[in-house]
């Protein structure tokens, strides 16, 4: 299973009845498949760079989910073909490195030949 975070952008326009139920399909889309809903963020209403369908607002909102890649193509496919749904991109969220104690900072890394004396 793997983490993923998807940046959705909804018409400004829509009720939030209709908000709260693309949300709502997107959660059952992921459980349905197998998958653990982790978060979700309201970003609220932002201005868009440049227009979309003569849109120059969008209410943002950020999913975290963790899924098998076929629920995330599920996903996607229907985010595509919902009316209200503007634009969404999907990314898979990096797995959180630790340090060994026995590391230090990056200037560690720098071989002794390029080290000042």
């Amino acid at each position: 299973m793997n983490q993923y975070e998807i940046m959705l952008m909804l018409d400004s326009e829509l009720a939030d009845e209709r908000q709260n139920e693309i949300l709502t399909r997107a959660r059952e889309l992921v459980e349905r498949g197998g998958g653990v809903w982790q978060d979700q963020e309201a970003w609220g209403r932002r201005k868009l760079a440049y227009e979309i369908d003569k849109k120059s607002e969008a209410v943002y909102h950020l999913l975290h989910f963790d899924a098998e890649p076929a629920t995330l193509d599920e996903l996607t496919r229907v985010l595509k073909i919902t009316d209200g749904a503007m634009r969404h991109m999907a990314v898979r969220r990096p797995v959180a490195r630790t340090r060994p104690a026995s590391e230090s900072s990056p200037a560690a890394e720098v071989p002794s030949n390029e080290r000042s004396s």
